[in-house]
């Protein structure tokens, strides 16, 4: 059983920047492709990016493709989101997720963290 914690979600004004961290525990982190999704209110949960389990591959999703970065380390099992050029629709819970492959779709992983907000400011 793999538990995931994030953290990092902060109020920030658009343009600005966030780094979103999430902390891996209780499995091998580098077995499992690491996922970042986000959800606002009233929409579905959304694919912001993965990392293949070495780190040598990863996928966006088209609306944060040039402005978000995602990196991670197997020595400290864990997983970072980098957040450039953040706009108000940006603005949403942001979960980290654990699967076996990198995917856009939210089904196909197997263990999430609990969310951290992300709110930007017009």
């Amino acid at each position: 059983q793999v538990q995931l914690v994030e953290s990092g979600g902060e109020l920030v004004q658009a343009g600005g920047s966030l780094r979103l961290s999430c902390a891996a525990s209780g499995g091998t982190f580098s077995n499992y492709v690491m996922g970042w999704f986000r959800q606002a209110p009233g929409k579905e949960r959304e694919f912001v990016g993965g990392i293949n389990q070495g780190g040598g591959s990863t996928s966006y999703g088209d609306s944060v493709k040039g402005r978000f970065t995602i990196a991670r380390d197997n020595a400290k099992n864990t997983v970072v989101l980098l957040m450039n050029s953040l706009k108000p629709e940006d603005t949403a819970v942001y979960y980290c997720a654990a699967g076996g492959w990198l995917v856009t779709t939210p089904g196909p992983y197997q263990y999430w963290g609990q969310g951290t907000q992300v709110t930007v400011s017009s």
